[in-house]
This record gives C-alpha cells, sequence and structure tokens, in this order.
C-alpha cells in the first residue's frame, strides 16, 4: 500500500474505531457497572472479532452480497432486533437495592466476537476498510488491512471502557446509575439510524 493511501486508512480506522457506535456505547456502559478488569474479555473479543470479520469479508462475503442481495436485508433485521436486546440488558443493568453495584456480567470474549457479525458499524467498516482500501482483495491487501485495524482499534475502543470506569466515582448513587444505562441503552437505540434510514 501507497505510504500516502496508508496514512489516510490508519485516520479513517481510528476515527470509525474511536467514534461512538454500538461496541463503543456498550464498552463504556460496562466500564461503568463492572470496571476495566472484568470488560478486558469484552474490548478482546471486539478487536479480534472485528480483525477476523475484516478477513472474511475480504475474501469473500462481500460476494455474497452482490450474488443475494436480500442477504444483507436480513443481516440489518437481525442486527436491529439484535441491538435491541442489548440496550434492554444495558437499561437493566443495574438491579434495584445494589447502590451501585451491577447485576450480571460483561460480555465474554466469545460474545462480543459474535456481537460483530450484527452490528451495523462493524459491517459498514469493513465493508468501506476493504472496497477502499483492498479494492483488488488480494490476500496481501485484505491482511493489511486487517493488521492496521486491529493494531488501531483495541486501543481506541478501550478508551471507552477507561471513561466507563471513571464514571464509576460519580455513578456511585444507585440512581444516577439508573440514568447512565437508560442513557446509554437509548444511545445504542439510536445509533441505529443509520441503518433503519
Amino acid at each position: 500500500m501507497d505510504p500516502q493511501l496508508l496514512i489516510a486508512f490508519a485516520t479513517f480506522a481510528f476515527v470509525s474505531s474511536i467514534t461512538p457506535g454500538p461496541n463503543n456505547l456498550m464498552l463504556m456502559a460496562s466500564g461503568a457497572n463492572f470496571g476495566l478488569r472484568r470488560t478486558i474479555p469484552h474490548m478482546l473479543g471486539i478487536g479480534i472479532g472485528f480483525t477476523v470479520m475484516i478477513v472474511l469479508v475480504g475474501i469473500g462475503l462481500m460476494g455474497l452480497f452482490d450474488a443475494v442481495p436480500a442477504s444483507y436485508t436480513i443481516l440489518r433485521i437481525v442486527s436491529v432486533a439484535y441491538l435491541l436486546w442489548l440496550a434492554w440488558k444495558i437499561a437493566n443493568a443495574a438491579a434495584p437495592g445494589t447502590r451501585g453495584r451491577a447485576s450480571g456480567r460483561p460480555l465474554t470474549f466469545l460474545q462480543a466476537a459474535a456481537f460483530q457479525w450484527v452490528n451495523p458499524k462493524a459491517w459498514t467498516m469493513a465493508l468501506t476498510a476493504i472496497t477502499v482500501y483492498a479494492p483488488d482483495r488480494s490476500l496481501g491487501a485484505i491482511g493489511l488491512v486487517a493488521l492496521v485495524f486491529g493494531l488501531i482499534n483495541l486501543p481506541t475502543v478501550s478508551t471507552w471502557t477507561l471513561i466507563g470506569q471513571q464514571m464509576q466515582k460519580f455513578l456511585t448513587d444507585e440512581r444516577r446509575l439508573q440514568i447512565f444505562n437508560w442513557t446509554m441503552a437509548a444511545l445504542l437505540v439510536a445509533s441505529l439510524w443509520p441503518v433503519l434510514a
């Protein structure tokens, strides 16, 4: 990849990874409810799961969408349904009477990795990255795109967990924690707007 194109791609990877989206909102909520240490498997699941997704999109899944356009519509419907369910879980993460302690548990590594396949923002990022930065779909180009995204994605999404963890001090009150969780759930639902529009 040309050095200028690599810089442009790294910028795209950084901006698309650090801006709000389902992964980042869920990590912030997890950081606030469970802390950094318990959220590490969730962060690793996103970083590794998304990197694997880019490779698989690059080596063939784009062709499936071209050949069977209805598959993309089905993916959107499943994605929206799953995100609505996750929003409900986030909204209800703190049980009444727990004095700010979260009930339940954060996403596991496998759950976070699997979530990438129903995350509309992840699909948009992967399809754009392959289309623009690896248009020939050669294994070398796909591997480079996946590597750059993997190196940039994990530290940027971890930022959201740290922000959530820092908010724990403010969220020690049960009422504030409930408001925070419902706000995160509402933002997660709002992040579906580009998919529905």
